[in-house]
């Protein structure tokens, strides 16, 4: 056997043939923040299990980047579903549901299981008497025939749906100390990897907490969130109703011709939370100002829209303000570390004016309202006053509507604050979530390439960004908000599979983009489309898709 030379940071160095990269790892910690989860092979994500290459372009990913991150958390949940189907003595019928994801954690909901403390402990003892073990994570092509009958036979019955729409002849299947299951996406080499994990129990399940991107060597205290939590509860029950837990149900309802029926009662059920919350605001008789905020591509502005339509039939005479408007003129906008425009920062708004017009509104004052030019950078006049009478409403739309330091000049009671984000329910199946991030960039993506002429690989370069904007802005004032309303659409994956597929394949193979567009590309892999003609005109989704009836 002979050696193999591969090209690592840069530098040339020779190996034994059948070197994994796992053995090699350890040897460059001083270039990573934390441990080595993935390997970067020519400009391909590959796991640590994979024998070095003859002649490749070589660099280690830690838990510090998002497809680190994302091999820890697959893995914790490999070892933790191993280990519950340990402690039930592998009843079938004792299953649990990987739900969503808050803060950083994971909520867990049985099936067939009660989840109590002593449960709780148990699973949790097993699970590191397994990481102790460092026992090893293998990896086989399964003919995707052999791959459903095998999970149905495990009671796995959202894989076997999911399985009968895949195209490719096998599938990948995981195994770990004799348990078999299916992951979307890279995992780690072996257990001993899962160094920090905490079980809690929470309502009626129990949350697996997790390290983080900041802190990938080390376990935060979990933070309960419980507005979010009520809203993503929501979804979920909404979707249960709806027969639809994961893509293949799913996939199956369309394959069934009862796509109508699906957009119809999703776009009823949101119709109805838009009244429940405009009920609210018609019930608290001080409300003056309606502050809308949350993270990108959420469907702040059709949201805006819809409710308005719904206070005027409370009879209120709303009118819509943007935050944007309220701009500092771009030469006295704060920037950032690499001398960037900071246009996320609550700096950037003229906070003082903006506080004056509203409290000059609210006493009665005519105020003639600013319009942001964003070709010149600056703000201009152009007659737009406002008076407020006794049932005019102002409904701001921006993202520091949550924070009080926007707005700190008006008094409470005239103020009612919404969170609004698409807090995805849908999963690819019991085991594999869909991040709500990644609704939410394919959202941004297609509407970019209609809208601004962007392409997909500009949106992926600047998602980073706007992901620190939201932690730093928008998410520290979710639980402050009065209302939280989830904008997230059981269908719309499959109705966005037609407009991003275009635009991520033309993310070219050597960009540093190209490795997200290859993963969104596979993820949509799971979705039949659809399409856009049966959504309604007031739908969320047209704000992305377009043919919106509103100016969006």
């Amino acid at each position: 056997m002979g050696d193999v030379t591969i090209k690592i940071y840069g530098e040339e160095k020779r190996w034994p043939e059948g070197t994994h990269y796992a053995d090699i790892a350890a040897n460059y910690g001083d270039r990573l923040k934390g441990e080595a989860a993935l390997v970067l092979e020519d400009n391909s994500i590959r796991e640590l299990t994979r024998k070095l290459k003859d002649g490749a372009e070589v660099s280690f990913i830690d838990m510090s980047r998002s497809s680190g991150h994302k091999a820890y958390v697959r893995t914790a949940i490999l070892l933790m579903v191993k280990a519950i189907d340990d402690v039930c003595d592998h009843d079938k019928s004792k299953q649990v549901k990987v739900e969503f994801a808050i803060s950083n954690g994971y909520y867990i909901s049985p099936r067939g299981v009660k989840i109590d403390q002593a449960f709780i402990d148990e699973v949790a003892a097993k699970m590191k008497e397994l990481a102790d073990l460092d026992l090893p994570i293998s990896k086989t092509a399964v003919p995707t025939d052999e791959a459903r009958r095998m999970f149905a036979e495990s009671g796995m019955m959202d894989k076997n749906r999911l399985f009968k729409y895949r195209r490719g002849s096998t599938v990948n299947v995981y195994e770990l100390d004799g348990y078999r299951d299916y992951y979307y996406g890279y995992m780690l080499p072996s257990t001993g990897y899962i160094k920090n994990f905490e079980l809690l129990p929470y309502d009626e399940g129990m949350v697996l907490v997790l390290p983080d991107t900041a802190a990938p060597d080390r376990l935060k205290a979990w933070e309960e969130r419980k507005k979010l939590y009520t809203a993503l509860k929501m979804a979920d029950q909404w979707g249960s109703m709806m027969g639809i837990d994961s893509v293949g149900d799913l996939n199956d309802r369309i394959c069934k011709g009862e796509l109508d029926e699906i957009i119809l009662v999703q776009e009823a059920l949101q119709e109805r939370r838009i009244a429940e919350i405009a009920r609210e605001i018609s019930e608290r008789k001080n409300v003056k100002f309606v502050m809308i905020a949350g993270p990108s591509s959420s469907g702040k502005t059709t949201f805006s829209h819809r409710l308005s339509i719904e206070l005027a039939s409370f009879g209120f005479k709303p009118h819509p303000i943007g935050v944007d408007d309220y701009f500092k003129n771009r030469e006295d906008t704060p920037k950032d570390e690499n001398g960037d425009y900071n246009f996320e920062c609550l700096e950037a708004i003229d906070v003082d004016l903006f506080n004056r017009d509203m409290v000059d509104l609210l006493n009665g004052k005519t105020v003639e309202l600013p319009t942001f030019n964003f070709k010149t950078g600056k703000r201009e006049y152009k007659g737009n006053t406002k008076t407020l009478g006794p049932d005019d409403i102002l409904v701001i739309e921006g993202i520091h509507g949550l924070n009080d330091k926007m707005s700190h000049a008006l008094p409470t009671e005239s103020k009612y604050k919404i969170y609004i984000s698409a807090l995805t329910s849908l999963n690819i199946d019991e085991h594999n979530r869909i991040p709500t991030t990644d609704g939410r960039l394919i959202r941004r993506m297609v509407r970019d390439a209609r809208t601004r002429g962007s392409s997909a690989q500009q949106t992926i370069k600047m998602w980073p960004s706007v992901r620190r904007g939201e932690e730093e802005n928008i998410f520290p004032f979710q639980e402050s908000a009065d209302a939280t309303f989830n904008s997230a659409l059981i269908y719309e994956l499959a109705v966005l599979k037609q407009f991003a597929e275009p635009l991520l394949y033309s993310v070219p193979t050597d960009s540093p983009e190209y490795l997200e567009a290859k993963r969104l590309l596979k993820f949509f892999e799971y979705f039949l489309g659809i399409s856009s003609e049966r959504l309604p005109f007031n739908s969320i989704a047209r704000e992305f898709v377009g043919g919106s009836c509103f100016k969006v």
